[in-house]
């Protein structure tokens, strides 16, 4: 992991998704490099959780959406924040700790989705837009929704990885 305080890194949202493709290609990914998602250095996950704790800035939903390409609309749906909440959160700069772990997990399944595509992030946007079979023809941004179905989805990533196609 890398060493240092847990502090935003700087702002560029493109940065920050060839900063992931370049730590999957390394072989440096490791289980929390999806912070990186969110504006966050990869860090102990101790470390993460007192962040998301306190609530990650509202700068942290900005950049998830750029890193994304996901619209404010289709990304707060899939964090479950309604848009006058969303529009109160911009306003205090901060999300509460519940939002903050969902989003979390919607940067956690994008960035599965980019190791599963080496790093192509249209690649996995258009995955995760798109029903799966193996997912009961959900489509796996729905499914990130929940705990259970973000599980379901990492599973599915595994299984693609290791060449299971089901």
């Amino acid at each position: 992991m890398v060493e240092g305080t847990l502090a935003e890194t700087p702002s560029s949202g493109p940065a920050e998704i060839e900063a992931y493709r370049e730590a999957i290609k390394g072989g440096r990914a490791n289980a929390y490099w999806y912070v990186l998602l969110v504006g966050l250095r990869p860090q102990n996950p101790i470390r993460i959780f007192k962040r998301v704790e306190r609530g990650l800035a509202f700068q942290a939903f900005v950049r998830l959406q750029r890193n994304t390409g996901l619209s404010a609309v289709d990304l707060a749906d899939a964090v479950a924040i309604k848009p006058r909440t969303l529009h109160r959160r911009k306003q205090q700069g901060r999300l509460d700790p519940e939002e903050s772990d969902r989003l979390l997990r919607v940067s956690r399944i994008f960035g599965r989705a980019l190791e599963l595509f080496e790093g192509d992030a249209e690649a996995a946007r258009q995955w995760l837009a798109t029903p799966q079979g193996a997912l009961g023809g959900e489509r796996p941004m729905v499914l990130a929704k929940t705990d259970l179905g973000a599980r379901e989805v990492e599973a599915l990533v595994e299984r693609l990885e290791h060449g299971v196609l089901t």
